[in-house]
């Protein structure tokens, strides 16, 4: 079982406790703020009142035990800085922290990130190609440049199989799981023949996409 120290209990915080409790993995979750942990005791989660930018409560944590720390603080950016600077000095396996732009984001990795997260950009961009694209139903983004796309089955792949229609060779996409009435099958093997009702979920950049219109 995988464990996680979480700091911060503002929303992004309590989202990511949520889903990693669902995960089984073993968290604690810190905030100085004693009332933002109160609904996330029942979930099992344990949970430490303190300032994490004061190092004697950081290493009442043995940071180094963890899997991974994630910063998800909000407010003031020095604040995230500074915990993720003592994360490091701690020796933390992995560090995740949220930014709000490339700046924060830069300079946390100097500091000591080794993962920074854009969650409004990322929830802004996945809206916005999904909205303004009536075949795409969501959008994950991977990197700069690459998303995983939940998509209609062109209808020029009607019928086909996935070897017929030729789709990596042609459109640089990737097919990593259709769905069909609520099931998902993973990896599909190059013998699929894609029906009207399947979605699927491509790997791919947003230009390749758009040339299946």
């Amino acid at each position: 079982m995988k464990t996680f120290l979480l700091i911060g209990a503002g929303n992004f915080g309590h989202l990511l406790a949520r889903e990693l409790s669902r995960q089984q993995c073993e968290l604690m979750i810190a905030d100085v703020n004693e009332e933002a942990l109160e609904d996330l005791l029942e979930l099992g989660i344990s949970a430490k009142i303190g300032d994490c930018r004061r190092e004697e409560v950081m290493e009442s944590f043995d940071v180094a035990s963890f899997d991974a720390c994630f910063v998800c603080v909000g407010g003031h950016f020095q604040t995230s800085l500074e915990i993720v600077y003592l994360l490091k000095k701690l020796h933390a396996a992995k560090i995740f922290c949220k930014a709000s732009d490339d700046s924060q984001a830069k300079f946390l990795s100097i500091i000591g990130a080794d993962h920074v997260i854009y969650p409004e950009r990322e929830t802004a961009q996945s809206l916005a190609v999904s909205e303004a694209n009536d075949s795409i139903f969501n959008c994950i983004p991977m990197t700069d440049d690459y998303s995983v796309y939940e998509i209609a089955t062109p209808k020029t792949w009607l019928n086909k199989t996935i070897r017929e229609a030729n789709i990596y060779q042609t459109y640089n996409l990737n097919i990593l799981a259709t769905v069909r009435d609520g099931v998902i099958s993973m990896m599909p093997p190059s013998s699929y023949q894609f029906t009207e009702q399947d979605h699927l979920m491509v790997l791919g950049q947003q230009a390749d996409i758009e040339r299946l219109k």
